[in-house]
């Protein structure tokens, strides 16, 4: 493959993987390396061929912006403190005797899947090496996060109005936390390009 040929198909397997704000700034960089190297006198095809292999391999370049996302900092920072949250609920559910509550089935299953299904994203966000995967669990995370929040504070006030210090303090928690998912929220969509 010619030097230009092999930066262009170098550039569409970074294009594959990551948003066209950072090929664009990386084929910057690319460009200057291949100039660097035809200046120390190699031909265009091995000048290409160096610079590309300067630049490493273009898996391993999207795993390590994988891991720079803002939304994999999200994740780790709402699952760290997703059991203190769930446990003022808890106190709460059960001192409030939450299975007494005239309530329908589902809105008892439906946080609970949520519950499930938000972890689980937020898990995809901190694991996954794939930079387009980590942006999109993490902010639908964040919006999920939010979302069971602002659930379980109107639901709980609808369905037990006369809220005890249990549900007061599990609300703080819960309103707290909602406030930190929509903070994190702004740094992750903006990193998904």
């Amino acid at each position: 493959m010619s030097g230009p040929g092999l930066i262009t198909s170098y550039l569409d397997a970074l294009a594959r993987q990551l948003p066209g704000q950072v090929v664009e700034e990386l084929a910057d960089g690319l460009e200057e390396t291949y100039r660097r190297h035809v200046g120390l006198g190699l031909a265009a095809g091995e000048a290409a061929a160096a610079a590309v292999a300067e630049f490493g391999d273009p898996e391993l370049i999207a795993a390590e912006f994988a891991r720079a996302h803002p939304a994999r900092r999200a994740g780790r920072r709402l699952l760290a403190i997703g059991p203190v949250v769930g446990m003022c609920w808890a106190v709460a559910l059960v001192t409030g005797r939450a299975w007494t509550w005239p309530v329908p089935m589902a809105a008892g299953i439906v946080p609970g899947l949520a519950l499930v299904a938000v972890v689980a994203l937020l898990a995809v966000a901190v694991r996954t090496t794939r930079y387009r995967a980590v942006g999109r669990a993490g902010a639908a995370g964040c919006i999920g996060t939010a979302a069971l929040d602002a659930f379980m504070i109107i639901g709980v006030l609808a369905a037990d109005p006369a809220a005890r210090w249990a549900v007061a303090v599990a609300m703080i928690a819960s309103a707290a936390r909602l406030g930190l998912s929509a903070r994190l929220l702004r740094p992750v969509l903006a990193g998904n390009g």
